[in-house]
């Protein structure tokens, strides 16, 4: 367990380090590309599927996908200084109807504020520290981490796609 446990350390921190080298225009583009395959789970999900829960003490499905969009928001403006279009303390996981409709317009809007943001930041940005809670990090890393969470979420979701009967989209690495 513990190799296991240093090889995801290793690998997340590979991972953060890579993207941290990235210039601004491949970040915007891995987001924008993030943005097209979470469209595409959330295109995958029949309607009724939003409400469905893999086990009763996981989130519904819409509740993954809001919870990730939750998480954009909050990760985004803490890392670029952005003011979201929501307010600070509203969560879209408690707050947005989980319907196809609602939770796709919701997390797509993530999406593109996350994008927005980013595009504003200049490459100085990039290298500033900022606090998050008791964690500091510099923007670009923040970015990175998450970016990772978004991934994890919709890595997540491919479950509860195939429990409906449906298959996932294709990876869509480029």
């Amino acid at each position: 367990m513990k190799k296991i446990s240093f090889l995801l350390v290793m690998l997340t921190f590979a991972c953060t380090s890579v993207f941290a080298q990235m210039t601004k225009d491949q970040i915007v583009g891995e987001w924008t590309r993030a943005k097209a395959y979470t469209k595409a789970y959330l295109d995958a999900m029949p309607a009724d599927g939003y409400e469905f829960k893999a086990t009763p003490e996981v989130r519904t499905f819409a509740g993954q996908m809001l919870h990730l969009a939750d998480a954009n928001y909050f990760f985004i403006a803490t890392a670029t200084g952005k003011v979201p279009p929501i307010a600070k303390d509203v969560s879209l996981e408690k707050t947005v109807a989980q319907t196809k409709e609602a939770t796709t317009k919701a997390v797509l809007d993530s999406y593109d504020f996350a994008i927005a943001s980013i595009t504003g930041m200049t490459d100085a940005q990039f290298k500033e520290e900022v606090s998050m809670g008791k964690m500091k990090s510099t923007r670009g890393a923040l970015l990175a981490k998450a970016f990772e969470h978004q991934t994890h979420h919709r890595g997540q979701a491919t479950i509860y796609i195939r429990l409906k009967g449906v298959t996932p989209p294709n990876e869509m690495l480029f």
